[in-house]
């Protein structure tokens, strides 16, 4: 029996309903996908936020794909100071100039301490005080952390479960998924939004991404953010020689999450440098519509915002203009 809301949205997904619609015809699927997100959102908007990271480097994690954990020998593994307060008031000023509706802060920490909850509780509210929504991502929370960060505007928190359950301890020794997941139960209970999604290309089968994307569908309530990622191998990290993803298998991946989660935007986020324009509108037709401007994505870069507005003009696509 379906637990189907009355708009349609499910949380009982099976993985072999999830297989089956993975595996259907490239057109089918995509015809599927489409129909699924014009019920929720405007075919021809993408909505647009910016990423900057406010503590880079130095994290105790040991995350194979992450150019930023102290146990390997990438470019930012050593850390740097954790950006002021005016730093991040400057930067929200011009994400919303460059037409951005949300402004996402990234630490690099396992867990944040008070002193760096005391800063990032002081940038959330200049950010917001420049009229943007507001997100971050910073680690592992508490309960009274999570209370802390919603108590001081914060709208959304950034979590992701990165690969399935089956793969994770290949990627990741340091902490577990049950520990990824007690984190989000934390936020969603402080009444925070989830943006919550994973990276594709870290040796993964098609299994683990069925794996993955239960694991998403089937949560108490959908994460309202999906963000996609496509690994972006960094020097002196243990993927830094993984082959990359196919092409097809990460539309399919966007086009079986829009269906499953119709609700959700789905994040076309790091790896976007790499995929030409046919790919992005590949996924855009598959049901991504949420992209981050800028040049830099953290430690990786990003599209150019020139070559995106170019693109949006020739498939007739636009920003959203307003803070829903």
């Amino acid at each position: 029996m379906s637990t189907e809301t009355e708009a349609g949205i499910r949380h009982d997904w099976s993985r072999a309903e999830i297989s089956k619609i993975m595996e259907l015809p490239f057109a089918d699927l995509l015809y599927r996908a489409q129909m699924g997100h014009r019920r929720f959102f405007r075919p021809d908007t993408v909505e647009a936020c910016v990423l900057l990271s406010i503590k880079t480097g130095g994290c105790t994690e040991d995350c194979a794909y992450c150019a930023q954990s102290a146990r390997h020998d990438g470019p930012a593994n050593r850390g740097s100071p954790m950006a002021s307060v005016e730093d991040i008031r400057q930067a929200a000023r011009e994400a919303k100039d460059r037409g951005a509706i949300r402004f996402c802060m990234g630490a690099a920490f396992r867990m944040p301490k008070p002193a760096h909850m005391d800063r990032m509780m002081r940038m959330i509210e200049v950010v917001r005080a420049e009229g943007l929504e507001t997100c971050l991502t910073a680690g592992m929370l508490t309960a009274e952390q999570a209370r802390m960060l919603k108590a001081a505007g914060l709208d959304w928190y950034n979590h992701n479960i990165d690969t399935s359950p089956e793969h994770y301890p290949q990627i990741v020794g340091t902490h577990t998924m049950t520990d990824r997941l007690r984190t989000l139960h934390h936020v969603r209970d402080a009444g925070l939004k989830i943006c919550c999604g994973g990276i594709l290309g870290m040796g993964e089968a098609r299994a683990d991404r069925i794996s993955m994307l239960h694991l998403l569908a089937t949560m108490p309530e959908h994460p309202q953010s999906v963000p996609v990622n496509v690994l972006v191998p960094m020097p002196g990290t243990p993927l830094e020689h993984v082959p990359p993803i196919d092409s097809f298998e990460l539309v399919r991946t966007i086009a079986t999450a829009r269906i499953l989660m119709p609700r959700s935007r789905i994040r076309l986020a790091a790896g976007r440098r790499e995929m030409c324009d046919e790919l992005q509108a590949l996924c855009f037709l598959a049901g991504a519509n949420s992209i981050f401007l800028g040049e830099r994505l953290l430690t990786c870069d990003n599209a150019e915002p020139d070559s995106d507005m170019r693109l949006f003009h020739r498939l007739g696509m636009r920003l959203e203009t307003h803070v829903p």
